[in-house]
């Protein structure tokens, strides 16, 4: 794999000011916008993707950390988008080992029927999987189960603890994997960019190229490309690109805020999940482990409105810890929360009168009459899938010549063989694991043995590579998604700042009042991450 680093931002605006046509411009920095730009480029296109703010900031840096089938779909019934979503599985489990791993979840059975129930369900669910399949679901009993989770309740509402079933997904770091797309994407040589913000789209029906408005959301300076094909992949935010272009359109998005909580790890102990298939009103709780920490989550929660940064409501965080209480022998309050973050899931409309966790996360293709594609929906785990159709759709409306996809055995940027422990996510220090092959680029810059947070294993080098190499340009960028300091410890990262802003500037030529600056949004940015 090619080791490529993105020019500097300057000599990347000047590239894109002077080409005068892509074949192909993606809107949106997400999972999708990525998985998109990857497809596009690795079939010889010309492609630009552009991020209004930074790669992954909304939605793609929030999810529960799962590369899965969806044991909930299965339940619905939905076994089209399970098996889709299993086969996707595993193929990113072979093309990006460094951030995705195996990870086994154990379904405890407090009543005699929850084991032969879960099982047979499980069973169906390892057969969807097929040849890519990670490894067989098997009965626990009561001595394994507490065996592999010492945290788990032996006692739930009066009924005794009967053992559990085992079943095994994938597990990954979503902004890292989103880092490793952005790479790619150079690798194959495109252009992404963070801070550049669509402001407005123009077709031009004779040739049925557009025209965009692009803002370098740092500067306020305003720029035009033109391209064959633009693709609005802007997750919950797809309907505001879609009015650019169609005034009067309806909306197609119905957001689903999903919250997830930060504990130490020693409320779980244990390498292994826990999965509750079925909360008091209906909904999934995982208690997973994730680089040497314990997160909560989700919920599903309709939202009106659709926020940039969204925070958690008190009756959110309560619900969990309630029902977290329920299944571990310790309790975790609210003093015991390190983060606490929130996303907005873009689920598709098809009944306006359905609540959000009945929704499908199935995603949509719309074909605009000028040409533009919107993609929404969906999740991480089949991004790639999603990523196809759209240019596969792209050609089959004429707007780009045809070129097979190399998605499905395309290894992504820093991939490389697991090394045993070296794919397992939950562990502590696997946040350095993520890097894969450029981590020996890393050991090589200054401050790799200066460890500026514990918690997240971030190094001065770290901050050093994701100026140099990664596009980070805020010390958010680099708390948040470059390293994942935020949501593993909130104070800690805020404690990390300063540091990191001095070590920022350095890199990226600022004086000490942009520091200031810095520390001073992310401090505010990040209080929001806290309980009070």
């Amino acid at each position: 794999m090619s080791n490529i680093h993105p020019a500097p931002r300057a000599q990347l605006l000047r590239e894109i000011d002077q080409t005068p046509v892509w074949d192909v411009v993606v809107i949106g920095g997400g999972a999708t916008g990525l998985g998109t730009a990857v497809d596009a480029a690795a079939r010889g296109y010309r492609t630009l993707l552009v991020e209004a703010r930074d790669f992954a900031k909304g939605t793609s840096s929030k999810a529960t950390k799962l590369v899965h089938g969806g044991v909930r779909y299965l339940a619905q019934g939905n076994i089209s988008l399970v098996r889709e979503a299993l086969r996707e599985r595993g193929l990113l489990a072979r093309n990006a080992p460094h951030v995705v791993g195996k990870l086994g979840f154990v379904v405890p059975a407090y009543r005699r029927r929850d084991k032969p129930f879960y099982g047979a369900g499980l069973k169906l669910y390892d057969w969807l999987a097929g040849s890519l399949n990670l490894s067989p679901s098997r009965e626990l009993g009561i001595a394994e189960t507490q065996a592999l989770l010492p945290t788990l309740t032996n006692t739930l509402q009066d009924r005794p603890l009967r053992g559990a079933m085992l079943y095994y997904d994938g597990q990954f770091d979503d902004a890292r994997l989103a880092i490793s797309l952005m790479r790619t994407v150079f690798d194959l040589g495109g252009i992404a960019l963070n801070n550049a913000a669509v402001r407005a789209i123009h077709a031009d029906t004779a040739t049925r190229q557009h025209t965009l408005c692009i803002e370098d959301v740092e500067t306020g300076s305003q720029f035009n490309v033109r391209s064959r094909c633009v693709i609005n992949a802007t997750g919950v935010w797809v309907d505001s690109i879609r009015a650019m272009v169609e005034p009067a359109v309806q909306p197609i998005v119905a957001p689903s805020q999903g919250v997830h909580l930060t504990l130490p790890a020693r409320f779980l102990q244990s390498d292994h999940a826990i999965l509750v298939p079925r909360t008091d009103d209906g909904r999934v709780l995982f208690v997973v482990p994730w680089h040497g920490h314990t997160i909560i989550g989700t919920t599903d929660t309709p939202r009106a409105d659709m926020p940039f940064d969204p925070n958690a409501s008190e009756q959110d965080v309560d619900f969990i810890l309630r029902t977290a209480a329920r299944y571990l022998s310790t309790p975790p309050t609210r003093s015991d929360v390190l983060s606490v973050w929130a996303g907005l899931r873009p689920l598709v409309k098809r009944d306006t009168k359905a609540a959000t966790s009945s929704l499908s996360r199935e995603h949509t293709l719309e074909s605009h009459p000028d040409g533009m594609i919107t993609v929404t929906g969906g999740k991480w785990t089949t991004y790639r899938r999603m990523a196809e159709e759209v240019i596969d759709l792209a050609i089959s409306t004429g707007l780009l010549p045809a070129a097979p996809c190399r998605t499905e055995t395309l290894a992504l940027h820093g991939a490389k063989p697991a090394d045993g422990a070296a794919n397992e996510i939950s562990r502590t220090g696997s946040a350095a694991r993520c890097y894969g092959s450029d981590a020996a680029s890393i050991a090589h810059l200054p401050g790799a043995d200066r460890v500026l947070i514990p918690a997240s294993g971030l190094t001065e080098a770290h901050v050093r590579y994701a100026a140099q190499a990664e596009l980070a340009r805020s010390v958010e960028d680099v708390l948040a998604r470059r390293n994942r300091a935020l949501f593993l410890d909130a104070r800690a990262a805020c404690d990390a700042a300063p540091e990191v802003a001095r070590i920022l500037a350095e890199e990226l030529n600022h004086d000490t009042h942009w520091q200031a600056r810095e520390v001073a949004a992310f401090t505010t940015f990040a209080s929001g991450w806290q309980l009070r």
